[in-house]
C-alpha cells in the first residue's frame, strides 16, 4: 500500500494568530495563498511534480506497469511487455522515459483486463492493455489522455455466410462474439444490435477459438488485432471491415490510473509529449503499419 502522509500542523496558541495575521498582510503577494500539490490552477502537472524521481509509485524507485496476460501482438510480441516490443511495450516505455524511470526502473505486472477497469486499489502505477476510454469508466479509474486512436473490426472465417458484408444490416442475423467489457462488445450492442444475443468471452483467446470451431460467424476486435488475428493466428479468416466512429469524438485507448493517482496528469503530460513530438506515430509506423485500409460497414 501507499504510505499516508499526516498533513502538516501548525502550532496551537498566539503562534497561529500571528501566523494567520501576517498571511492576511502577505495574501495579495500570494505568500501564504494555498498551494496545489500535483496540478496548476489549470489541471495541469506542474514541473516539480512531475520531475523525476519527485513521484510517488507503487514501489519506490520503480515505475510498476499493467497488462493482461497474454499479452497479445501487434500491442507486444512473445507474450513477453518486457522486451519493449509491439506497439504498447514501447509506448510504455517511451512515457516511463519521460517520467525518469529507465527500462531497469520498470516492473511489469499482470492485470486481468476487468481487474483493470474496476473500483479499488491497484497493484499497478499505470495500466496500458487496448483499454478505450468512456466516461462510464471514468467514474472507476483515471484515464491519461489517449495515446492511440483506434476503430474496431469485424473477423469472419473466409466461407462464411457474412464473409462478403458490406453493410450493418448484412450482419444482424448472423452469430457474433466479442470479449465482456470492452468497446467490441458495445459496438456490438449498440451500433451492429444483432437479432442473436451475442456470445460473450472472457478473453480474446476464446472468441478466436470459438470462431475457428465455427460456433460464431464473425467476431469484433479492434482493427490492428484483427490484421494480426487474420495474418498470423486465424489465417483462413479474413477482416470483414472496420465500423465508423459513431460519437462527436474518436475512440481512444489510454492508460489505466487509480481513481485520484497523483500520476495521472504526469502520464498524461507524458503522452501528449509523444503525441507533440512524432513519436507515437512514429512507434504506430513501425509496430500497427498492416492496420490501414478496410472496408468501412455502415
Amino acid at each position: 500500500m501507499r504510505p499516508v502522509f499526516a498533513p502538516h500542523r501548525l502550532p496551537d496558541g498566539p503562534r497561529l494568530t500571528t501566523v494567520a495575521a501576517v498571511c492576511v498582510l502577505v495574501l495579495a503577494a500570494a505568500g501564504c495563498a494555498p498551494q496545489q500539490d500535483s496540478t496548476s490552477a489549470s489541471g495541469s502537472p506542474s514541473t516539480a511534480s512531475c520531475a523525476p524521481g519527485s513521484l510517488r509509485t507503487h514501489t519506490p524507485g520503480k515505475l510498476t506497469i499493467g497488462t493482461d496476460k497474454p499479452a497479445y501482438a501487434p500491442w507486444f510480441q512473445d507474450d513477453d511487455p518486457a522486451d519493449g516490443k509491439g506497439f504498447e511495450a514501447a509506448t510504455a516505455y517511451a512515457v516511463a522515459k519521460r517520467l525518469g524511470y529507465g527500462p531497469t526502473q520498470v516492473a511489469w505486472q499482470t492485470v486481468p483486463f476487468n481487474n483493470a477497469i474496476t473500483p479499488g486499489a491497484k497493484n499497478f502505477d499505470l495500466d496500458i492493455n487496448q483499454i478505450s476510454i468512456s466516461d462510464e469508466r471514468r467514474r472507476a479509474v483515471d484515464f491519461s489522455s489517449g495515446y492511440y486512436d483506434v476503430r474496431q473490426a469485424l473477423i469472419a472465417l473466409k466461407g462464411s455466410k457474412i464473409a462478403n458484408a458490406r453493410s450493418i444490416a448484412d450482419l444482424r442475423g448472423a452469430k457474433l462474439g466479442a470479449q465482456v467489457g470492452t468497446t467490441s462488445l458495445d459496438v456490438l450492442n449498440h451500433v451492429v444490435k444483432p437479432t442473436r444475443q451475442p456470445a460473450i468471452y472472457q478473453k480474446n483467446d476464446l472468441a478466436k477459438s470459438a470462431l475457428k470451431n465455427g460456433q460464431v460467424d464473425g467476431i469484433v476486435v479492434d482493427l490492428p488485432t484483427a490484421f494480426y488475428i487474420t495474418s498470423a493466428e486465424v489465417t483462413d479468416a479474413k477482416v470483414v471491415g472496420q465500423f465508423a466512429d459513431t460519437g462527436g469524438r474518436p475512440e481512444q485507448f489510454g492508460f489505466v490510473l487509480d481513481k485520484g493517482s497523483a500520476l495521472t496528469p504526469c502520464v498524461s503530460k507524458a503522452v501528449d509529449g509523444l503525441r507533440a513530438d512524432g513519436t507515437l506515430a512514429a512507434l504506430d509506423k513501425r509496430w500497427l503499419s498492416d492496420a490501414v485500409n478496410a472496408p468501412v460497414l455502415k
